[in-house]
């Protein structure tokens, strides 16, 4: 089934029933009304999970008058309906900061796997200027299902997890860096040329997909 709205949209509601995950609302290039609108639509439809991502301040605000009751992560920019995740299944997601910097991008990927079902625990300020702050999380790493290091500069945190822990690594480069890092291309490349096996990349900054893809990996057996 899909709903559609004024022309600008349509919303799919059954994708969960098909696909065992919902849509999410990139908000970026919406106008705060349509995405108010969406948020109204989606209010009568409490059981289907709602990630609106990318929500700008006008975005948040729209959306919050339509569901005043969502989850407002502002560091994320992103808001979730219903307010409560649903019950945790599967493995646990660690979602990995390499520096205060990259927590936007790193928050989007926790509340995302967060969201589609799967227990979560964020790990800050620990890129590889100071490899002792990450090799004092290995207790926590090595018991994750699945790893997202999100890392901008050199892009090199994902290849040091992925040597120390057995948990496939999901890879995010943010855009964060001085001139050279090209906003994010740098370590995109670093990432994809990784020469630690196990490591999967998504696009630059993006939380959402990596928390997605995590929360798959990481979903239990039987519904993989």
């Amino acid at each position: 089934m899909s709903d559609e709205l004024s022309g600008f949209a349509r919303l799919d509601l059954d994708r969960t029933a098909r696909r065992g995950y919902p849509e999410a609302v990139y908000c970026e290039g919406k106008s705060p009304e349509q995405v108010a609108a969406i948020a109204a639509a989606v209010r009568a439809r409490p059981d289907v999970v709602t990630l609106f991502t990318r929500a700008a301040p006008a975005h948040a605000k729209a959306i919050l008058h339509e569901l005043p009751d969502a989850l407002h992560d502002t560091e994320a920019a992103l808001v979730a309906w219903p307010p409560v995740p649903p019950e945790t299944t599967g493995g646990l997601v660690a979602v990995v900061a390499a520096g205060t910097s990259d927590l936007r991008v790193a928050r989007e990927a926790l509340q995302t796997a967060r969201y589609l079902g799967r227990r979560t625990e964020l790990v800050v300020d620990v890129g590889v200027a100071g490899l002792h702050r990450v090799l004092g999380q290995l207790d926590l790493l090595r018991r994750a299902r699945v790893v997202v290091v999100v890392a901008g500069m050199d892009g090199a945190l994902p290849s040091v997890v992925a040597g120390l822990v057995a948990a496939p690594v999901v890879a995010v480069p943010t855009s964060v860096g001085y001139g050279a890092a090209f906003g994010g291309l740098a370590p995109l490349l670093a990432m994809l040329n990784s020469c630690a096996p196990g490591v999967a990349v998504v696009n630059i900054d993006n939380g959402y997909g990596a928390g997605h893809l995590a929360a798959q990996i990481a979903a239990p057996a039987d519904d993989a």
